[in-house]
C-alpha cells in the first residue's frame, strides 16, 4: 500500500517536475534579489550621510574663515598747523585725512601740498604737519612715497624755550598740547627761562624729561 503511494507521488512529481523546477527557481531568485537590495541600502545610506557632512563641514569651514581683516584701535600723536594738535585714539583702518578732520581740519597756516592725505597709519606714530615755507627733513625707512613718516619732522635745529609759540613746542620729544601750553603760561608769568633746568620748575618736567630734552632746547 505504501509502495503505491509512493509510485503516484512519484508520476506526479515526473508530470509536474518542469513547474516544481520553475517554482523552486524562482524562489532562489527572490532571495537573491532580496539580499542584494537589502544589503546595498546601509552602504548607499551610508554613503548620502558621509556627503551631507563633508557639506556642512565645508559650509561651516566658508562661514568660519573671517570676510574682514579685524580692526583695532591705535593711539596717533598729531602735531604742526592742524586746528587741535593732541594724541588721538582711531581705527587701525583709518587714513590720514580721517585723522586731520578729527582734530578739526588744516590751519590756514598748513603747508597741505606736504601731506598724503590717504597714508595709512600705525601705532605710535607721529605725525607732523608744517607750515607753508617752514623746512623740515624727511625720513623715509621704506623709501615708498606713500609712507606716513614723510610727515614727520626731523629737523636738528633747537627750540627756544622763550620763543617758540605752541606748536613749535610741540615738536618736543614726549611734549603735547597741554605741557607746551604750561610752558608758555609759566614763561608768561614768570619771564623768560634762564637757563634749561629752570625748566624743572614747570610741572610735568622732571629731571628725567630735562636730560631727554637737553640735546633739543636752547634758552638764548
Amino acid at each position: 500500500m505504501v509502495y503505491k503511494s509512493m509510485d503516484k507521488i512519484l508520476e506526479k512529481v515526473k508530470e509536474y517536475w518542469k513547474m516544481i523546477v520553475l517554482v523552486v527557481c524562482g524562489l532562489i531568485a527572490g532571495g537573491i534579489f532580496y539580499v542584494l537590495t537589502n544589503g546595498q541600502k546601509p552602504t548607499t545610506n551610508l554613503s548620502v550621510e558621509n556627503l551631507s557632512s563633508v557639506s556642512r563641514q565645508s559650509s561651516v569651514s566658508k562661514f568660519s574663515e573671517p570676510n574682514e581683516k579685524s580692526v583695532s584701535k591705535i593711539m596717533v600723536d598729531l602735531k604742526g598747523a592742524v586746528t587741535k594738535p593732541n594724541v588721538y585714539q582711531i581705527s587701525s583702518d583709518e587714513r590720514l585725512v580721517d585723522l586731520i578732520k578729527e582734530a578739526g581740519g588744516f590751519t590756514d597756516q598748513a603747508d597741505q601740498k606736504s601731506i598724503n592725505l590717504s597714508a595709512k597709519l600705525k601705532d605710535e606714530e607721529v605725525i607732523y604737519v608744517p607750515k607753508i615755507g617752514e623746512n623740515s627733513s624727511t625720513e623715509n625707512t621704506d623709501s615708498s612715497a606713500n609712507s606716513v613718516t614723510s610727515q614727520v619732522s626731523t629737523t636738528t635745529e633747537k627750540i627756544n624755550i622763550n620763543q617758540a609759540d605752541l606748536t613749535e613746542l610741540q615738536k618736543l620729544t614726549g611734549v603735547g598740547q597741554k605741557k607746551a601750553q604750561d610752558i608758555i603760561d609759566f614763561r608768561t608769568k614768570n619771564g623768560d627761562f634762564k637757563s634749561l633746568e629752570d625748566l624743572g620748575k614747570v610741572s610735568g618736567f622732571g629731571d628725567k624729561t630735562l636730560e631727554k630734552l637737553k640735546d633739543e632746547l636752547c634758552f638764548e
